[in-house]
């Protein structure tokens, strides 16, 4: 286009040079005009030829920015696209490389630090009409709860079917399947893939509240039976509260206080949940870096084994309440129940499906050896709660990118 307007500026149409002055004035200075005009812009037009060959990159430059164009950007949409995913398989990688820091990081609570931090951005990012979604989807949520606390621990009598050895490995994942969601994690999946994420939050603080006085009780019914298990009620609820309400409201009331910290947070919510990643990624990291040197005592087709269980669980896990939500949508209403409503759906499937590593542990150490040794019944589940991560963290990079297919085309 460029090159257009210049040849329609220098090389002036004809129907321009008809209208010149009449003939009856051959030798006037319109004439010599016309004459100096043209010697211009030939003079105009080889200056520019020249300092086109004189810069010898010109052509080129543009060329080779192209070329190195061609393969970064498909490896930085990738790495946006996928960025949880990676992000902790990297501190997976990280955790088993370098021990040493993920030990160092535990030793200055940096797990719980980061999920402090991950319920700061929660509640930055969390707007108003947002908790209005979340009372309107009270019948999702309240399924969710049910689901997370009742129903998917009778899977754990399936789970203690299996013959393994070490038999810790099954006992620790019917334990597993026992527990509240995750503490962090489901929500800010459920933010990254546009879900309803103060439902998602509704549904992760009340489980895990509950969850103090309900999992001894589903423990000791269905896993232990006639072994007496007790649950450091007090220190969780102290716990949950310190990490987990109090940053929730320390964002929000930023959020609803300056206006600034509102918009910033709007304007910025793909770097927020960028942060929110990077912090979670910190929780495998240090996981694995405790757990390295008992895992070098396990052998690895056994080890590999309980992978694949922890894997299978949290997949049957996600299909039992994928599978529930169209008899429920039936029952509540059809199209206009609020299970119909995709962002309600996305936080049900990830937070309902998911369970938690750190209320597992506090519960295991508390048995006393009375299940097991405490570090087998812990090592599958760490696994499982890593592969439930990573597993739903490409689910909902799949989720995003036909999000954004959609709204392109």
């Amino acid at each position: 286009m460029s090159g257009t307007l210049q040849i329609l500026f220098l090389n002036p149409p004809n129907s321009l040079s008809h209208c010149r002055r009449p003939t009856h004035f051959p030798f006037s200075g319109s004439n010599r005009s016309h004459l100096v005009w043209k010697l211009s812009s030939s003079v105009r037009a080889s200056s520019q030829q020249h300092s086109n060959k004189g810069n010898g990159s010109g052509d080129h430059l543009p060329r080779a920015t192209a070329k190195n164009s061609n393969w970064v950007k498909p490896i930085s949409d990738f790495v946006s696209n996928n960025f949880l995913p990676l992000a902790l398989i990297g501190g997976v990688a990280l955790g088993l490389a370098h021990p040493t820091l993920g030990c160092l990081a535990d030793r200055y609570y940096l797990s719980k630090i980061s999920t402090f931090g991950i319920f700061i951005i929660s509640g930055l990012t969390l707007r108003s009409d947002e908790v209005g979604a979340a009372a309107e989807a009270w019948p999702v949520g309240l399924f969710g709860l049910v689901s997370i606390l009742f129903l998917t621990p009778l899977f754990s009598k399936i789970i203690l079917l299996l013959k393994l050895q070490p038999q810790e490995f099954v006992t620790g994942l019917a334990i597993f399947s026992c527990m509240p969601t995750t503490l962090s994690s489901g929500v800010a999946l459920t933010r990254l893939a546009g879900g309803n994420s103060a439902l998602a939050l509704a549904m992760t603080l009340i489980s895990n509240l509950l969850g103090i006085l309900i999992v001894p009780f589903s423990i000791s019914k269905l896993i232990a039976t006639g072994v007496g298990v007790s649950v450091p009620a007090e220190q969780l609820l102290r716990s949950l509260v310190l990490t987990l309400l109090v940053p929730l409201i320390i964002g929000k009331v930023l959020r609803e206080c300056f206006k600034g910290v509102a918009e910033f947070s709007d304007q910025n919510r793909k770097l927020l949940s960028m942060m929110s990643a990077l912090l979670l990624s910190l929780a495998p990291f240090i996981q694995v870096s405790r757990s390295r040197s008992l895992l070098l005592l396990v052998k690895p087709a056994v080890f590999l084994l309980a992978v694949v269980l922890g894997v299978l669980l949290h997949v049957i896990l996600f299909a039992f309440n994928a599978l529930a939500i169209p008899l429920l949508s039936a029952i509540s209403g059809g199209s206009e129940s609020s299970f119909s409503k995709k962002q309600n759906l996305s936080a049900l499937l990830l937070v309902a499906s998911q369970k938690t590593l750190p209320v597992m542990v506090a519960v295991v150490e508390q048995l006393g050896g009375a299940l097991g040794e405490s570090g087998l019944l812990v090592l599958p589940c760490i696994a499982a709660h890593l592969n439930q991560i990573i597993l739903d963290s490409f689910l909902v990079s799949i989720w995003f990118q036909k999000e954004q297919n959609l709204k392109t085309a």
